[in-house]
């Protein structure tokens, strides 16, 4: 039994072999990041080129997004099949057909069909990154390490959006052509091909998942990974129980664990559906896969737009940097109030500022003041999301599943956060064209939804094993406890 101390005593540094083994499993993540926001400076040239309308260009920015929740529900069916390093690698693969599909689309039907097929890989990466580096993590760590996904995200979409403002800029604008005889915006595309072959190196040599091997048999093997990542820990011990967590999921795969009396869903199921619907629907991905647009739209020049996105994601990367600090010192219910309280704020303040704008359609302006404040409101907003909701729902997906249906619930819960992702996605462009005041209204509503949601839904998990948070959720038979 351990003392209540235990998570402030023992060793005080991760083992470096476990921080690189994190990463590396994060990396999924940063191509989450890249291939979701490299849209965003090509999605003007994209509907130039094409001539696409409204509620086309939406789609075809959105589609992918449906492949993330097609991949997000297949992942965890995949990895306990094939093992979480295939899966991997199955990731990386459609990552790069994708990039080189997209990049080389001869019509907006092409072009659909590749972001389709690289949303598939996003959807892999969502729930394996996560899941692979929970499984090798030290219990004492588990909240920096599985924040490294946002992180990893974050810095994937700083990537593409950097990528994005070089290309533009070198070659003149989006739509110019930059070398040989392509427009700016194919090479925005095809910039993937290097951290997917990236990736799909990483798979080759990262070890599989312990729990993974213990579920084939290979307990020789998983004792030599955990003999690496955990020096200190009881080897045996930690093999005996993946051994009964593995019998315990697979006499739960045969109950069909997740149903329940709510809906046809145990109660934590919904809460992690909840939780990853709300974390969408306040909006945050309008910044990063139609800013460009926006800011064009309030005076600012290609150049100009692109360098406040790069801008913007910076600052999100230095905010889930302060969120990782945080989140294993402070608690996890803290940190979200604070940011549901500030996404609130900041979405009612662009509202506000938009309700100003004269002219219609992309001719609008923000007269005096509030093109400042809108853009200062617009950077509070990724702040308070990035140090927040951004990494920390990732991190209570991880932590409030029973062990035996944790693959599946997460890969729930995070397809369901694709599709509300897709749906904020595809309605933008035409609810921005009809009121800009209200679709910042309306997310600001979901942000204010979240504040309640986890004052009344969800407790304070941290310093406790994942066992101990499990009770937090689910209430056990009489007969297990």
């Amino acid at each position: 039994m351990s003392s209540t101390s235990t998570p402030h005593s023992g060793p005080k540094a991760i083992p470096r072999k476990v921080i690189g083994l994190a990463v590396a499993g994060a990396v999924g993540g940063f191509l989450f990041g890249f291939d979701s926001s490299v849209v965003n400076g090509a999605v003007d040239a994209i509907q130039g080129d094409f001539k696409l309308g409204d509620t086309l260009t939406g789609f075809a920015v959105a589609i992918a997004l449906l492949g993330c929740a097609v991949g997000a529900f297949m992942a965890g069916k995949i990895a306990d099949a094939k093992g979480r390093i295939p899966a991997m690698k199955l990731g990386a693969a459609l990552f790069l057909i994708s990039a080189l599909g997209t990049g080389l689309a001869f019509n907006v039907i092409d072009l659909i069909f590749w972001r389709l097929v690289g949303g598939l890989g996003i959807g892999l990466a969502s729930v394996i990154a996560p899941a692979y580096i929970s499984e090798i993590s030290p219990r004492r760590h588990r909240g920096r390490l599985a924040s490294l996904q946002q992180l990893a995200i974050t810095i994937g979409i700083f990537a593409a959006l950097l990528s994005d403002a070089l290309f533009a800029n070198a070659a003149g604008g989006a739509a110019q052509e930059l070398w040989l005889g392509l427009p700016a915006w194919r090479w925005m595309f095809l910039a993937g091909v290097v951290p997917a072959i990236a990736y799909g190196w990483i798979a080759f040599v990262l070890p599989e998942s312990p729990r993974f091997l213990v579920l084939q048999g290979k307990e020789e093997e998983a004792t030599k990974v955990f003999k690496t990542i955990a020096p200190d820990d009881d080897t045996e011990r930690s093999i005996r129980e993946i051994k009964e967590a593995v019998k315990e999921d697979s006499l739960s795969a045969k109950k069909g664990s997740l149903r329940g009396k709510r809906l046809g869903l145990m109660p934590v199921v919904w809460i992690g559906i909840i939780l990853s619907v709300l974390q969408q629907f306040v909006g945050i991905n309008v910044i990063f896969y139609y800013s460009n647009t926006l800011w064009q739209a309030v005076g600012f020049q290609e150049k100009d737009s692109l360098t406040i996105s790069v801008v913007t994601a910076v600052v999100n990367i230095l905010v889930t940097l302060v969120a990782i600090a945080l989140v294993d010192r402070i608690g996890r219910r803290p940190i979200l109030l604070t940011g549901s309280i500030g996404m609130a704020v900041s979405l009612g303040t662009m509202a506000l500022a938009f309700s100003a704008a004269t002219g219609s359609g992309s001719d609008i302006s923000l007269p005096g003041a509030w093109g400042p404040i809108a853009l200062v409101a617009a950077n509070v907003f990724v702040v308070s999301f990035g140090a927040s909701w951004g990494p920390l729902v990732w991190v209570l997906l991880g932590e409030i599943f029973p062990s035996r249906i944790r693959a599946r619930a997460l890969g729930l819960a995070a397809a369901a956060q694709w599709v509300a992702n897709f749906l904020i996605t595809l309605t933008f462009p035409a609810m921005a064209a009809a009121s800009l005041p209200l679709t910042y209204g309306m997310y600001a509503l979901f942000a204010a939804a979240s504040f309640f949601f986890v004052m009344f839904k969800i407790p304070e998990t941290n310093g406790m094993s994942l066992e101990q948070a499990e009770t937090l959720f689910v209430k056990k038979p009489k007969a297990e406890q």
